[in-house]
C-alpha cells in the first residue's frame, strides 16, 4: 500500500484509535462508538475507510452481528532529518523465506530448518550479532536513549492496552513472560525442559516471543542509530563538498560508484534522475578529483 495513503488514513486519531482497539480484540459497530464516544454513523464511515485501505475486514456472527477486526500485518516507516523526508511502507515477508545471508550488516542466528517451525532460537548469538552488526556506538553513545526508548515504549503500549480495553484490563498479565532469568541461561533460549506435550510446546512458543521482542528492540535501536550516522555524515559532506553542493544527491551519487564503476547513464537510472544532472555532478566532483573516468566508467579516486 501507498505510505502516502496510509500516512493520511492513520491522520485522524480516531481512526488510530479504532485500530488500536481491533488489536486487542474483534468489535461491532456499538462497541466501538461507545469507546470513541462517536456516533454509529461517524464510526462507520471510518471502518469503511479502513476496509477500503485493506486493514480492516469484518465477519457476521450466528445474531447477524457485524464484528471488526484488523486484516493483515503491516508496517510503516517515517524518516525525518534535515537532509530526508521519507516514508515506506511493507506487508510482513512470507514465513516461508530463508533469511540466511542475506543480512551483510547484522547477525542472526536462524534455527536450522528442523526448528524453523517453533525451535528455541538463541537469543545471546542474535543479540550480539546485532550489537556488533552496527557497531559498539550503539552499546556505548546509545546506551541512556535505549533505556529512554524502552522507558517511552512500555508507556505506549501500556497507554495502547488502556485504550483498548474499555473496561481496564491488562492482557499482558503484568511482567513480559519468559524474560527473566530463567530465559537467559546458559546465554540463550533454553529448550522447556519441564511439563511435556502442549505446556512444553506453549513454552518454548514463550520464549521465542520474548526472544523475538528482544531482537525487535534491538533492530529498532540500530535503525535509530543509523539514522543518526546517516545526518552526521551528511553533515560531513555538506562540509567537504562545500555549501553549494546537493551534499545528500553527491552522497547516493558516490554511494553507487562505491559499488563499481558506472556510466553517467548507469548512475542516472540507480538513482531515478536526469542524467544531465548527473553529468553535471559527476563534473564538479571529477574536478575536485574525487571521481574519474576511465574505461570501465566513472568512479571514486581511491
Amino acid at each position: 500500500m501507498d505510505a502516502a495513503v496510509l500516512l493520511d488514513l492513520l491522520g485522524n486519531e480516531n481512526r488510530r484509535r479504532i485500530l488500536r482497539l481491533l488489536s486487542h480484540k474483534p468489535c461491532y459497530v456499538t462497541e466501538i462508538s461507545e469507546y470513541l464516544g462517536v456516533s454509529p454513523k461517524a464510526v462507520i464511515d471510518h471502518l469503511r475507510r479502513l476496509e477500503e485501505a485493506g486493514l480492516v475486514e469484518s465477519r457476521t456472527d450466528d445474531q447477524r452481528r457485524k464484528y471488526f477486526h484488523i486484516a493483515r500485518n503491516l508496517r510503516l516507516e517515517v524518516s525525518v532529518s534535515p537532509y530526508r523526508f521519507g516514508a515506506k511502507s511493507a506487508y510482513p515477508a512470507s514465513r516461508s523465506l530463508d533469511m540466511r545471508g542475506r543480512c551483510q550488516h547484522i547477525s542472526l542466528q536462524i534455527p536450522d530448518s528442523t526448528a524453523e517451525e517453533r525451535g528455541p532460537v538463541d537469543r545471546e548469538g542474535a543479540t550480539d550479532g546485532v550489537r556488533d552488526g552496527v557497531a559498539d556506538g550503539i552499546r556505548d553513545g546509545a546506551k541512556d536513549e535505549h533505556q529512554e526508548e524502552h522507558g517511552t515504549t512500555a508507556a505506549e503500549a501500556s497507554d495502547g492496552v488502556r485504550d483498548a480495553d474499555p473496561h481496564g484490563t491488562d492482557p499482558s498479565g503484568g511482567d513480559d513472560p519468559g524474560v527473566g532469568d530463567s530465559g537467559r541461561q546458559n546465554g540463550g533460549i533454553p529448550t522447556a525442559t519441564n511439563g511435556s506435550g502442549e505446556a512444553a510446546d506453549v513454552s518454548e512458543l514463550a520464549q521465542q516471543y520474548a526472544y523475538l521482542e528482544d531482537v525487535e528492540s534491538e533492530l529498532s535501536l540500530a535503525q535509530r542509530w543509523v539514522h543518526g550516522r546517516v545526518t552526521d555524515v551528511l553533515d560531513d559532506l555538506s562540509e567537504r563538498l562545500g555549501s553549494e553542493a546537493d551534499s545528500r544527491f553527491c552522497a547516493e551519487l558516490l554511494s553507487t560508484l562505491v559499488r563499481g564503476p558506472k556510466s553517467a547513464r548507469e548512475v542516472a537510472s540507480d538513482l531515478n534522475a536526469g542524467l544531465e544532472r548527473v553529468e553535471t555532478a559527476l563534473s564538479r566532483l571529477e574536478e575536485r578529483d574525487i571521481v574519474e573516468y576511465d574505461d570501465t566508467g566513472w568512479r571514486i579516486v581511491c
